[in-house]
């Protein structure tokens, strides 16, 4: 018994492009291109089925992107790109309370000399740093993991 019908995507000779541009691109992350060829493949008219076992990705996989596609049709491609429409949706949480400038203090922090924060070590541990981050009142509360992770990341 079928399944219901495939949304069927139209694509532009400009989309076709940009998509194609972005499969073939060498810094294209693998997630995009793999989205871009879900897309190109639904614009040649294959069937969801027939791009599950093509790229082997899971059927609600292929529905969503789809889907997504053809509802950002309606916007012009110099205003949304091929690859920006191919991106992840926000997600759902608690919104970062460390905002971007915050992040740079600490960070900043982290590259001075202990010794000029009248700390008595000659590098920083997690623990001091988090209270130094505290004591310069550039965010009111961290913990020493915390301070470790925002660190780890740059």
């Amino acid at each position: 018994m079928p399944g219901p019908k495939a949304i069927e995507v139209v694509l532009s000779e400009e989309e076709q492009k940009s998509l194609e541009f972005l499969v073939r691109r060498h810094h294209t992350r693998q997630q995009i291109a793999l989205r871009a060829r879900i897309v190109l493949l639904a614009g040649q008219g294959q069937s969801n089925s027939a791009i599950v076992r093509e790229l082997a990705v899971d059927l609600s996989t292929v529905q969503r992107w789809r889907k997504r596609w053809v509802q950002s049709q309606g916007i012009e491609l110099d205003d949304l790109s091929a690859e920006d429409r191919l991106e992840d949706l926000p997600r759902p949480g608690k919104p970062p309370t460390i905002t971007a400038d915050q992040r740079c203090q600490i960070e900043a922090l982290a590259c001075e000399e202990p010794e000029g924060s009248d700390r008595p070590i000659t590098e920083w541990t997690s623990r001091e740093i988090a209270d130094e981050i505290i004591k310069r009142q550039i965010v009111p509360n961290i913990s020493g993991r915390h301070a470790a992770r925002l660190l780890k990341r740059c």
